[in-house]
């Protein structure tokens, strides 16, 4: 049975956020080693992922680095071109920049995410969508794919000044959905901002593991539920 109200996650689990990062960057890596003589291509990569894992593995840096995730970008690359010794630190703003733009260009919804929604509002299930980052790039990807039709409260960190994992924004998302913990259901792809953080509220915690790679070995936070698509909330075949 489904609940009565459930807060959804918009990144990775709407919408195709992180699928389309590997190869763009990749791409980019094969252009920009071809405009400089010292560096092959795979070791650009490598270099920018190192230092890309190394910023996003902070939780402050995190918090700070996704309300302004083109600065956050240049940041990491000119890291990179640092490390691998790239004299040219205006190619990697350049390079940073570019990616940014492609990335949000690239962005699709998952084929059976409309669906889903549509069967949920249908069966009057109150919907709160709940997402992390700048006011602006959330609010143009709500707007991009029509979500706005199937929610009744839409949370975006960057237009509130908090966002998850901090209680306010779960109890917000209640608040506005006039639902109780146990009436609703949280659903996302991030452990912490989906599930550990709902839970300690008495909410139902739903772990979309989009990518299929399964629970962290040695992971303390134990989702209520693990599905694959958001479609398998429901009944219905899509």
């Amino acid at each position: 049975m489904l609940p009565k109200g459930i807060l959804i996650d918009l990144d990775d689990t709407i919408l195709a956020y992180s699928a389309v990062a590997e190869p763009i960057w990749k791409k980019l890596c094969q252009e920009y080693a071809g405009r400089m003589d010292s560096i092959q291509p795979e070791r650009l990569f490598g270099g920018i992922k190192k230092m890309s894992d190394w910023f996003w593995s902070d939780k402050e840096r995190h918090k700070k680095g996704r309300q302004d995730l083109n600065s956050a970008r240049r940041f990491t690359v000119s890291l990179a071109f640092r490390e691998l010794k790239l004299e040219d630190l205006s190619l990697a703003e350049e390079m940073a920049d570019r990616f940014s733009a492609q990335r949000e260009e690239e962005i699709f919804i998952f084929e059976k995410a409309e669906g889903t929604l549509e069967i949920l509002t249908r069966q009057n299930i109150s919907l709160a969508l709940m997402t992390n980052g700048e006011a602006k790039k959330q609010r143009n990807k709500v707007q991009r794919f029509n979500l706005e039709r199937f929610f009744k409260s839409i949370l975006i960190e960057g237009e509130m000044g908090f966002g998850k994992p901090e209680e306010a924004v779960y109890k917000r998302a209640m608040m506005e959905l006039d639902l109780g913990p146990d009436e609703v259901w949280a659903v996302g792809d991030n452990l912490e901002f989906d599930v550990s953080g709902p839970q300690k509220l008495g909410i139902f915690g739903v772990w979309n593991d989009f990518s299929r790679q399964g629970l962290p070995s040695g992971s303390e936070v134990i989702p209520d539920r693990i599905i694959y698509d958001i479609s398998e909330l429901v009944e219905e075949g899509l």
